[in-house]
């Protein structure tokens, strides 16, 4: 069974079609970047690019970066303020004419990994992060989702924790690996002690490099791994959200 996944992030907006018996894209993702400033009109017509490069007539998933909640938009920290208590269901759903599942995109992610990927077949408290533009958050208890936990905007000396320990404070202040690794440890301590999980799932792009940085990190608790669906694991959930997994 196919069915379609997009994945909007602060950086770009990619999707395919997705094999739900895999849990793998059935085709090479497609992407556009992220259009400055994201308002919910571009954005939308970005996301109509990639479904129609693909030629799709069915039901597709859509992930946001922010809290999503009967199909709005609550929150926009890494896009355009006009998303927020947005109908993004209904917008979507009314450019594209096919029926849209919307969800968060940490969320999304997560279910896949728990699903198809590193948290396959894992109880107790999971918490898969994803390192990004912002950072990402989904929480599992004995395999079932908390939603929109947004857990990148815990304080963290004095600020949101993803400006300090997101994938672009990496680079925005070319951070080496081994600095990076710090301040990221200081921010799965802060997470851990709050939630004490037995495992941390870490994903977004930079999970494809996790060799560079989780060796580094030390005086975490918790099991570390990569996300086995590496960037992919967002597209991948939103087609199963959309399909009612």
């Amino acid at each position: 069974m196919q069915i379609f996944g997009v994945d909007i992030g602060g950086s770009g907006i990619k999707g395919a079609p997705v094999d739900l018996d895999r849990g793998d894209l059935a085709q090479e993702r497609h992407k556009v970047l992220t259009p400055h400033p994201a308002t919910p009109k571009d954005v939308v017509e970005c996301v109509a690019e990639v479904v129609g490069h693909f030629d799709w007539s069915g039901p597709v998933g859509v992930t946001f970066p922010g809290v999503v909640t009967g199909g709005f938009t609550r929150t926009a920290a890494n896009v355009d303020k006009g998303w927020v208590d947005t109908d993004a269901r209904g917008l979507l759903g009314d450019r594209l004419n096919l029926p849209v599942t919307v969800l968060n995109d940490a969320d999304a992610a997560g279910v896949a990994e728990m699903t198809f990927g590193a948290g396959r077949g894992r109880k107790g408290t999971v918490i898969m992060l994803t390192l990004g533009t912002g950072i990402g958050s989904a929480l599992f208890v004995d395999g079932r989702l908390v939603p929109n936990t947004e857990l990148g905007h815990l304080e963290l000396n004095g600020h949101d924790a993803e400006t300090h320990a997101s994938t672009k404070a990496k680079e925005d202040e070319d951070l080496s690996w081994h600095h990076w690794a710090h301040r990221v440890q200081k921010y799965l301590n802060h997470v851990e002690m709050l939630f004490s999980p037995e495992l941390f799932i870490i994903g977004g792009g930079v999970s494809r490099k996790a060799d560079k940085f989780l060796p580094l990190i030390e005086h975490v608790r918790a099991e570390m791994v990569p996300a086995e669906l590496q960037n992919n694991a967002g597209i991948v959930g939103a087609a199963m959200a959309a399909a009612g997994r």
